[in-house]
């Protein structure tokens, strides 16, 4: 293990981190797991992302129009 820090959260915060714990798991594992999740979930967002996307037929078409000038 690492070195140890403390951080302050309010009661709340603390309470909804432990809803996401397993038994035996200590708060350092449940963050590690969280922010493990949350990267999967960026990246999944980032790669499926379809803002300033066309379809495949669109695709073809354009190049269709730009290769037979």
């Amino acid at each position: 293990m690492g070195n140890i820090t403390t951080i302050a959260v309010t009661n709340e915060v603390k309470n909804e981190i432990m809803e996401f714990g397993l038994k035996g798991e200590t708060y350092s594992d449940i963050l590690k797991r969280l922010i493990v999740s949350a990267k999967k979930r960026m990246l999944h967002d980032l790669l499926m992302d379809e803002t300033n996307t066309v379809t495949i037929e669109e695709a073809i078409e354009r190049a269709k129009k730009r290769w037979q000038r």
